[in-house]
């Protein structure tokens, strides 16, 4: 098994007033020669959108771009015709392939909104364009795993143009539990949310992550009142 600590204060941050955000690989100003991806996660970035604040019209191609609301409502506006509002409990996912344009505003102007949005490299170039958005909701279970992205378009939750799973887990107890990588060389990131955990002997607390790769299977011991989310995710030669 081979460990990449990604601590929570080293991560590249940036305020914009209306934009708060955390970066834990380097994007936009940050710039981090070490810290550029892991496998094919390119992107983890940790949003906080003030109330009427947001990002404009803007370009994207070939990346699998997924977001993750915590709080509040952002509107989303793209090329595609697509027009709608995400909110905690949804997980967006747009596939940019040959090329999209999209906006994404707060909805409200006094509450902000709080987010993942995640980048994946795809395994297939210039896809046509896909959006999708489903609700988590009725996928939730306590005190264990549950899948809200895959490969496969018939699976549970959202998928990809990439052999990634994605995983969240609410933890309203103490709980121990393992996680059993689905592909042989893929290598899982683990990002807490909230709360702690010890993660194959590493102790990991609100926003801290934990890369592993050469490893089928992960011993977690994870403290009450947490959540976490977990990504396997092929990783680069």
């Amino acid at each position: 098994m081979k460990k990449r600590a990604f601590p929570a204060q080293q991560r590249g941050h940036a305020d914009h007033g209306w934009l708060k955000t955390y970066h834990s690989f380097s994007f936009a100003n940050y710039f981090n020669p070490e810290c550029m991806n892991f496998g094919v996660l390119r992107v983890l970035n940790d949003d906080f959108i003030a109330g009427g604040g947001g990002f404009g019209t803007h370009p994207h191609d070939n990346m699998e771009i997924i977001t993750i609301p915590f709080a509040g409502d952002l509107e989303h506006k793209d090329s595609m015709g697509n027009v709608g509002v995400i909110r905690q409990g949804d997980v967006q996912v747009m596939s940019a392939g040959t090329g999209i344009l999209h906006s994404e505003y707060n909805k409200n102007a006094d509450v902000d909104v709080e987010l993942f949005q995640i980048w994946v490299f795809p395994n297939q170039k210039n896809v046509t364009p896909r959006y999708d958005q489903i609700s988590i909701k009725e996928l939730q279970t306590q005190n264990s795993w549950y899948q809200i992205l895959s490969p496969n378009p018939d699976d549970q939750g959202v998928w990809i143009h990439q052999d990634a799973w994605f995983h969240l887990g609410d933890f309203s107890e103490a709980t121990n539990l393992d996680y059993t990588l689905k592909k042989e060389d893929n290598g899982l990131y683990i990002m807490v949310i909230e709360g702690s955990a010890t993660v194959a002997g590493e102790t990991l607390n609100r926003r801290d992550a934990l890369g592993l790769s050469e490893v089928q299977n992960v011993p977690f011991e994870v403290a009450a009142d947490s959540k976490i989310l977990l990504m396997e995710i092929p990783m680069l030669n």
